[in-house]
This record gives structure tokens, C-alpha cells and sequence, in this order.
């Protein structure tokens, strides 16, 4: 039977955690801290569970640099709930600035009116403006994406859905590039002549597909408009957490599940700086509002504690977080950035060195870091087969691709040693020299 460190893991999760973090979370999970209590036991109301709670958010915090007016939300359900969870939280967002620009007209133009007569004239303009003008643009990159847009049509209905980038239809049907943003059909904002989408989301790296946005999309940045015009950017970051730089500034919601840079199976983090309104009730647009474990506000007014939070897994990424802070310090994130780029690098050069062998899915100008896509002998199943094979004798596991689109991946995440990427590369150069 192997060891943990003979077996080499590229799983695109659950993904490989920090055998240093598995070692430590074995004696917290059987007795925390000479407490004579795991932390699967302890309640998640006990100053045990906050401080570990409060520790996980300073690290984050210093990790990202996350601003002050942004909320850090400790949940469940993975990325797809928070597919749900967006929908939910900003719509409302959209209606209240339309409610207040709604009640200021209303006001002006018929000043003696009682306040009743008041909310039913601004009722009657919101469900008017809902009906003709409220839309959710989504860029489709990868199947995550995907299936982010079509919850979103599932809750709302498809008439308020606008895919603004569908990238199959430039690429032979198939996800591996991101398009121009020049031909991206965003809804224009009041700036632009128009009247603006509730939010932009997009996946910024697809774990299926291979595909990460390269940076920040330059046509989402803030124009200089009114800030109740601007565009409101979502980014599920769920397998590229922690994993580069970013300027959470420029996002109202940046989420992902834990189970791939940061921790285990059951923790949903969601950095946010924008509340959620109340007025869903009488208006007519699906299934909205949604269950209150998904709401923003009271999930932060209640410090992630308003329902029973796992707090192991809670301790296991935050442990993740602090090792991290401790091994770059004023580093932070792009200490990790710079590794994974450094390992991605490898993996992309060998498999660039043979073309006869191996062929990587996406653009190169997409490819992700995270999650590195490729085909054997084109693609071959019987070599595809003899490639695995091969590999799984040499320890190095998980490099099968999803079973949606086949072929190859390795997932490269914070976790993956340097030294178990130098072993998989040894591998690629081995088995093309036997083609």
C-alpha cells in the first residue's frame, strides 16, 4: 500500500489538501486543543467555534486584501447554490434602485398624494420595469457557467436571462475560448443608453473545460457612472480560489466552494459587499425570494452562524488560509500566484513539446492554470486508456477528464507539490518518447 507522499494526486475534486493541514486536522477532529472534544463535536455557538470563525476571516481578509464594506459569508451548498444564491440577493438590489428612483418621480410629480396612493403608483411603474426591462447577463464560457444560467432561467424564467457570451458558437460548438469582449451583447447600462442588468456573472476559471479569464474583463470595469448604474460583476472563483491576485473591489460577489484550493467538502465562501432589498413579494418574476439560508443579510447580521456551520470544516480552511499568510507574509497571495504559475508552466511545456502526442483543448490565450485539459494521440481511446494505465503505475492519480468531455486533466491547485508536478512531467516527456 502506498504512502501519501508516493502517491501524486490530480483530482479535480476533492482536491489534495496539505499534508501538514491533514495531519493536524486528524488530532482536531479527535481531540481539539486538549479539549477531550473533535471539532465535529463542539457547538458552533461556542467561543471555540467563533474565535476559529473570526480567524478564518482575518486570514482571508489579509489573503485577498478584501476592503473593509465587504462581507465575508461562511456557507453550504456548494458553488450551484450560490448559482441560486446571486439570483436571490441581487435582483432585489436591481429593484430597490428602481423602487427609489420610482418613488422620487412619483413624489415630484404628484406631491399631495397620501402614501398609499404613493406605493401603488411606484408598485404599478416596478412591475412594469420588471417585466420589460429586468435582465441577468451571463457569459457561458465553460459548463459551470453554463449551468449558472440556466438555474438563473429556472428561478426568474429565461425571458429575463440574457447569455451575453455563448463561447460554443465560436469555437465549433465546443467550450475553449473566450471571444472578444467586443462582441459580448451586455446589457448597456444607463451610461451606454440603456438601462443596465441586475449583474454580470461569470466563471472565472472552468474546472471542466480548462478555461480561466486571464484578467479582470476591461468592458465590466467601472465607467465613472453614477455608482447605481454600474454594473455589478459576480465571479465564481470556486477552483481558482486563493490562487492569484485579484481586486476584490471590482466584484459585488466573488464565491466558491471550498473542496478545491481551500479546504474540504462543505464550506461555501462568499465575499460580498452588497445587501440585499426586501421588495420581492408582489412582484411577479418566478420563484424569488429563495430560502433564507442563502440570503446575504442574514447570514452576515448572524456572523455565518445562523444555521449549524460546520465548524471542522471550517478549521481545515482556515488552517489552509493561515498556512498560507505564514509561508508568503507580505507576499500574500501572489506568493501562491507565482507558484502556480511556475507549476502550469511546466505541465504546458511539456505537453507543447509533443504536438504528435498531445494536444491541449483550450486557446492557448485561455488556458487555465488550475485545470489543465489535454488530449492523447488525438484523442485516441485505446491510447487515452494506455496513458492512464501508465500513469497510475508511476502513483500519479486523478488525470482522467470529466466524464462530460473525456480526455485528460490535470488539476494543479495550491496543494499539488512542485515535486508532483516535476514527477507528472517526467511522465508526459516518458510516454511521447514511446509514441
Amino acid at each position: 500500500m502506498p504512502s501519501r507522499q508516493e502517491v501524486s494526486y490530480f483530482g479535480a475534486g476533492p482536491a489534495p489538501l496539505p499534508t501538514p493541514v491533514v495531519e493536524a486536522a486528524g488530532q482536531a477532529f479527535v481531540n481539539f486543543n486538549d479539549s477531550g472534544l473533535g471539532l465535529g463535536e463542539i457547538s458552533h455557538r461556542s467561543p471555540t467555534a467563533n474565535k476559529i470563525l473570526d480567524d478564518a476571516k482575518a486570514n482571508l481578509s489579509a489573503l485577498l486584501d478584501i476592503p473593509d464594506n465587504y462581507e465575508i459569508l461562511f456557507m453550504q451548498a456548494g458553488g450551484s447554490g450560490e448559482f441560486s444564491a446571486v439570483v436571490q440577493n441581487l435582483v432585489p438590489v436591481w429593484i430597490e434602485r428602481r423602487r427609489r428612483r420610482a418613488e422620487a418621480d412619483v413624489v415630484k410629480a404628484n406631491p399631495d398624494a397620501e402614501k398609499a396612493q404613493v406605493d401603488e403608483l411606484v408598485f404599478q411603474r416596478l412591475q412594469k420595469e420588471v417585466d420589460e426591462e429586468l435582465k441577468l447577463d451571463y457569459l457561458v464560457t465553460g459548463s459551470w457557467s453554463l449551468k449558472a444560467s440556466q438555474e438563473a432561467a429556472r428561478l426568474v424564467g429565461s425571458k429575463y436571462v440574457n447569455v451575453a457570451l455563448d463561447a460554443r458558437k465560436a469555437n465549433g460548438g465546443k467550450f475553449g475560448t473566450i471571444p472578444a469582449e467586443d462582441t459580448w451583447s451586455l446589457t448597456p447600462t444607463k451610461a451606454e443608453g440603456g438601462k443596465g442588468s441586475a449583474f454580470v456573472y461569470f466563471c472565472d476559471n472552468e474546472t471542466v473545460d480548462g478555461v480561466e479569464f486571464q484578467s479582470f474583463p476591461k468592458v465590466l470595469e467601472a465607467q465613472g457612472q453614477d455608482a447605481e448604474d454600474e454594473r455589478l460583476v459576480v465571479a465564481d472563483m470556486s477552483s481558482n480560489f486563493i490562487s492569484r491576485k485579484v481586486d476584490v473591489s471590482k466584484y459585488a460577489v466573488i464565491f466558491g466552494g471550498a473542496q478545491k484550493n481551500i479546504g474540504v467538502t462543505g464550506i461555501t465562501i462568499a465575499i460580498t459587499a452588497t445587501p440585499p432589498a426586501a421588495l420581492l413579494h408582489r412582484l411577479n418574476i418566478g420563484g424569488l425570494p429563495g430560502p433564507v439560508v442563502l440570503d446575504y443579510a442574514t447570514i452576515a447580521k448572524n456572523n455565518s452562524l445562523y444555521n449549524t456551520l460546520p465548524i471542522f470544516n471550517l478549521w481545515v480552511a482556515g488552517k489552509v488560509m493561515a498556512d498560507l499568510m505564514g509561508v508568503f507574509g507580505a507576499q500574500k497571495v501572489s506568493g501562491q500566484e507565482q507558484i502556480a504559475d511556475q507549476k502550469s508552466n511546466l505541465i504546458y511545456g511539456a505537453l507543447d513539446k509533443y504536438p504528435q502526442v498531445y494536444r491541449v483543448v483550450p486557446d492557448k490565450s485561455v488556458r487555465s492554470r488550475m485545470n489543465i485539459c489535454f488530449r492523447v494521440c488525438g484523442g485516441d481511446d485505446a491510447k487515452e486508456k494506455e496513458f492512464i494505465a501508465g500513469a497510475e503505475k508511476r502513483l500519479l492519480q486523478g488525470l482522467k477528464g470529466h466524464r462530460s468531455v473525456g480526455g485528460m486533466r490535470a488539476s494543479n491547485y495550491n496543494a499539488v507539490p512542485l515535486e508532483n508536478v516535476q514527477k507528472l512531467v517526467q511522465y508526459l516527456e516518458d510516454f511521447a518518447s514511446t509514441q
